[in-house]
């Protein structure tokens, strides 16, 4: 009984280990420029904010990003900047997380372009 009650302990800390990983370490980061043709809030039991800026002339030049709801200031230029040229500074996780958006890129700062 000891050793199940160990393997199970075990099993629950690698789970939350595993998460840790992947909520707080990135995969990479950069810049992204384009312009800012959809930004939505989504989602039935999860809401998240889902955007898409447009990298070229052909939609397949597409760049799919998602928005933690901790960013504020990041959400109101977004919704403020439709339309415009913008620069999205972002970071990537090693997987989706579900709960947190429908991509692994999550946008940490917006520029508008001239």
């Amino acid at each position: 009984m000891k050793v199940l009650i160990k393997i199970g302990v075990g099993i629950i800390i690698a789970i939350i280990m595993y998460l840790c990983f992947l909520y707080f370490i990135s995969y990479s980061d950069g810049v992204r420029a384009g312009e800012l043709i959809k930004f939505s809030h989504k989602g039935v039991v999860f809401k998240t904010w889902e955007g898409e800026i447009s990298q070229g002339v052909s939609e397949a030049q597409t760049f799919i990003f998602s928005v933690e709801d901790k960013e504020k200031q990041v959400i109101e230029d977004l919704n403020n900047y439709q339309g415009k040229m913008v620069k999205l500074h972002y970071f990537e996780r090693y997987k989706k997380l579900f709960w947190l958006g429908d991509t692994k890129y999550f946008i940490t700062k917006v520029e508008v372009q001239n």
